[in-house]
């Protein structure tokens, strides 16, 4: 049975709650069940990596989607956050060979925050999608 982990920051609450609901949307549509989806939330961007890394080493899941919003602030912690959490999903994925599917995203505020949740620009459906790909691609290369 094909499964997908998905971890979800709970800071900025309003926002990540949507990406949640339009990925799970978004996989049930494609036929996904519930038993085939685990969601994990944790208390940020910072600890996404770990839960992520945790996750794709158990060899449960085909691929695992972060998301998470990391906005703007007055200082540049959202920078180092933002750049430090993407390298470590980035290296996470290369060392396990799961696909891990960048859903974090990392607006200016919260107008464009919400904006990046609907429509054209709805990056929870777009992680979705990108995780259905990677799944189909990762059996393509291996021949399963």
């Amino acid at each position: 049975m094909k499964r997908v982990a998905i971890v979800k920051s709970r800071f900025n609450e309003e926002v990540t709650s949507r990406l949640l609901a339009s990925c799970l949307k978004t996989f049930k549509s494609e036929g996904w069940s519930d038993s085939q989806l685990k969601v994990v939330e944790v208390p940020g961007g910072w600890e996404i990596p770990w839960a992520a890394q945790e996750l794709a080493k158990t060899n449960l899941y085909q691929a695992v989607v972060a998301l998470g919003c990391v906005m703007k602030g007055q200082t540049p912690q959202n920078d180092h956050l933002s750049r430090s959490l993407m390298q470590s999903l980035h290296r996470i994925s290369l060392e396990t060979r799961v696909p891990i599917v960048l859903g974090v995203i990392t607006p200016n505020n919260e107008k464009q925050a919400l904006a990046r949740t609907k429509g054209k620009m709805d990056r929870g459906h777009e992680a979705a999608l990108a995780a259905l790909e990677m799944i189909a691609l990762r059996e393509e290369l291996r021949g399963t």
